[in-house]
């Protein structure tokens, strides 16, 4: 496999401890999203990826962002 960005030959595949956290100051009040995926790290350009397994894409969906709420907000 080769990187996405540099076609560097230099991937290789690790295990990933990821906290995912909501932005802004009102992020700190929502629960921390754990996700362990496999992550593609280039050692060419440094490029890290990764696919977030559904459980947790479902998390993150089901709670809005705080930015979404304060647009929400201002609609109304």
């Amino acid at each position: 496999m080769s990187c996405k960005r540099c076609s560097s030959d230099r991937v290789n595949e690790f295990s990933g401890e990821l906290a995912i956290h909501f932005p802004g100051w009102e992020g700190l009040e929502k629960p921390v999203v754990w996700a362990f995926p496999r992550l593609m790290v280039c050692f060419g350009c440094g490029l890290v990826e990764f696919e977030l397994p559904p459980e947790q894409l479902a998390q993150l969906n089901l709670d809005e962002s705080p930015a979404q709420s304060q647009e929400s907000a201002r609609a109304s």
